[in-house]
């Protein structure tokens, strides 16, 4: 029987839980989900939610917007059509860190003057030539190609209509609120998935409904608050795949301290998720044992009743996988589509989800009386992360 088959755990038990899939923004470093997606589906790990931002959105939609069958084939080709403007001709000179991060700049560099391949394209005539207020006087970069791609690639009929739940972040521009376009609530189509990925100033805002929406990640970079929020019913194990690390060492250069920032500020703070979720319950169990040592005669009472029902706790399980930087990666990591990035992203995608499914006894573990435990990927396999 495989790891992920439900049948022979108890109720309590993560491999019976609802599974969802939160993929985290971070550009060029998205290929590391791709592949952990595909390491995943080896395991028979099939997502009946998915959430994502930014490229976690992209990568989101093709998964939710094919059949299964051909995920991974629509995958491949998306990043191999967005790192084939940057081949890995040089690949053999590549091999000392120093080299590498030459050529990893230089790379960066090249994408951010002609653009991307089937995403992105420098705005021609720039912006400053265009009337103040239109779309294109508002961004260095004309994101059409996306849009050609996401039409391509996603199956938009599929997403509205297959049952598998997408939902999608966004930040809306006029009130600063950050927004979650959601296929139960709503159709979804390319511009949703643009508008979660339009980071300014290097993308142009999407329209949608009279609105005007930039990257999610402007506000939160991960959408498993969204998912924690929305679903306090069924029990979820929860398979959160993070491009940026909160942890990392003080940086000694100008250029370690630009990638520092960027790791912190794109970060998902899965710790300061799950510590509140911690208080939540602490809170929800308190109200259940105050409620238990009432009088019979206040059973009925009908704040009783309501504070029944708001201290019903599902049980989350998060297994949280994050793409940790090579020596040779630098702040602009998320935008150097090279292809022999995208190969080694992937790679590392695929090797994390195999680590973590060597351990298989956190899909045995009964919750008992915790709701909510977190599994992190570290040197030594996945860690139990205390609450």
């Amino acid at each position: 029987m495989d790891q992920l088959s439900p049948g022979r755990h108890s109720a309590s038990t993560p491999a019976q839980a609802q599974r969802v899939l939160v993929l985290q923004g971070g550009g060029a470093l998205g290929s590391y989900q791709a592949g952990a997606y595909q390491a995943l589906c080896h395991h028979d790990f099939e997502p009946k939610w998915v959430a994502g931002i930014s490229i976690g959105a992209i990568n989101a939609a093709i998964i939710a917007g094919n059949p299964r069958e051909q995920r991974i084939a629509k995958l491949k080709e998306f990043w191999e059509l967005v790192s084939s403007g940057s081949p890995m001709p040089w690949a053999p000179l590549v091999q000392n860190d120093h080299v590498r991060s030459a050529f990893n700049e230089t790379s960066a560099a090249l994408i951010a003057t002609f653009g991307v391949p089937g995403f992105f394209k420098p705005r021609f005539p720039p912006a400053p030539v265009w009337p103040a207020g239109s779309p294109q006087s508002q961004s260095y970069y004309d994101t059409s190609p996306l849009r050609a791609t996401l039409e391509r690639l996603v199956d938009f009929h599929r997403i509205n209509n297959d049952g598998i739940r997408l939902s999608i972040g966004a930040v809306n521009i006029r009130t600063g609120n950050f927004e979650y376009f959601d296929n139960t609530r709503q159709k979804i189509g390319p511009e949703h998935i643009m508008a979660s990925g339009a980071l300014p100033p290097g993308f142009p805002p999407v329209e949608i409904a009279g609105e005007f929406y930039w990257d999610g990640g402007i506000v939160s970079n991960t959408p498993l608050d969204y998912v924690l929020e929305q679903e306090r019913d069924n029990d979820l194990l929860i398979f959160q795949v993070d491009l940026f690390s909160a942890r990392g060492e003080v940086p000694l250069t100008v250029l370690e301290a630009a990638e520092r920032e960027k790791d912190i500020r794109y970060s998902s703070r899965t710790r300061m998720n799950t510590d509140m979720n911690k208080k939540i319950h602490d809170a929800k169990k308190a109200v259940r044992e105050l409620i238990a040592k009432l009088p019979p005669t206040f059973k009925d009472d009908p704040l009783v009743a309501q504070l029944n029902e708001a201290s019903k706790e599902n049980t989350v399980t998060v297994v949280h996988l994050i793409y940790r930087s090579k020596v040779h990666e630098a702040s602009s990591k998320d935008y150097d589509f090279s292809r022999i990035g995208m190969v080694e992203h992937w790679a590392a995608g695929e090797r994390d989800v195999y680590t973590s499914m060597s351990h298989p006894e956190w899909l045995n573990r009964p919750q008992s009386d915790e709701t909510m435990v977190t599994y992190d990927l570290c040197e030594n396999g996945l860690q139990y992360i205390k609450q």
